[in-house]
């Protein structure tokens, strides 16, 4: 009776910490979202009408919307693996007492400090019709000017950006899992014969599963949040190869369609949804593995 009373006790102090959280997810996050859900299916917002799955089939319908998603998927899956390589390799190198590792470690987390509307406007004036690239390629004999924002070359342009802005944060990410796994199985590994390739596939990367997949939702997190960049460097209709669905749901905010933009979003958060369950799974998977 008495364990009991203490644990409905202890749950009592829990939810009232809770509550404040639980409060401020609902208001700004739970509640919007099921807003979303109810205007995606109404004609209009204010004394709307229900439609069903109009909305979503004129979504479906529109080769701007198609084009955002596209855009958006490409850089996704072709960015999010060459964020995972280069972190992992360079956190592999870093790990290794090397000289200047701390003057290299505050390097990589420069980026993470730096405003985004100071680093957006450094790169503006590099990539600029009339901006430092061109002036350096000119110098070198090379006269013809690239319009790297308002070309094919803009979705490269962003791409270095995403990897140099976010790669850091990574890196922290895997040299701590590296430090974490014990040495003792290196030891035990290089006396059975094991060579560094295979240390490296049987020991590091199973044990860093976890951190991997971790680092996968981050890095495709990261990948929608580059729209504010592209956003100040490009504005608000860019070239066609970097038009993504932050744009099309800005654009549609913009325009106060309301409908497209909540059917945008719902469409969004299923596509993640099911993304970060596939993570997860693979992710234990691994972990039954290593148990």
């Amino acid at each position: 009776m008495k364990r009991n009373r203490l644990s409905r006790r202890e749950g009592l102090v829990a939810a009232t910490f809770l509550l404040p959280s639980a409060i401020g997810f609902a208001l700004f996050y739970l509640i919007p979202f099921g807003m979303g859900l109810v205007y995606s299916v109404l004609d209009r917002t204010v004394g709307g009408s229900f439609v069903g799955l109009a909305n979503y089939e004129e979504l479906l319908n529109s080769d701007s919307y198609r084009k955002a998603v596209s855009n958006t998927f490409w850089f996704t899956a072709v960015n999010v693996p060459l964020m995972l390589i280069l972190s992992l390799g360079i956190a592999l190198v870093l790990n290794r007492n090397l000289y200047l590792r701390q003057w290299l470690r505050m390097a990589y987390m420069l980026p993470l400090v730096v405003p985004v509307a100071s680093v957006a406007m450094v790169w503006q004036v590099l990539f600029d019709w009339n901006g430092s690239i061109n002036a350096w390629m000119h110098a070198v004999g090379i006269e013809q000017q690239v319009d790297w924002m308002k070309s094919a070359w803009a979705r490269g342009v962003i791409s270095v950006f995403y990897l140099w802005k976010h790669i850091g944060y990574n890196i922290i990410l895997f040299l701590a899992g590296l430090q974490s796994i014990p040495r003792d199985y290196y030891e035990t590994a290089e006396l059975e014969g094991a060579g560094k390739w295979r240390q490296c596939y049987g020991i590091t990367l199973v044990y860093l599963t976890p951190t991997m997949v971790f680092v996968v939702l981050m890095s495709m997190m990261n990948t929608f949040k580059v729209f504010r960049e592209t956003y100040l460097i490009a504005g608000d209709y860019p070239h066609d190869s970097i038009y993504t669905l932050q744009h099309y749901m800005n654009n549609m905010f913009l325009a106060m369609d309301v409908q497209k933009l909540s059917a945008a979003a719902t469409l969004m958060v299923i596509g993640i949804f099911i993304i970060v369950v596939l993570l997860l799974r693979v992710e234990k998977r691994y972990t039954q593995f290593m148990e």
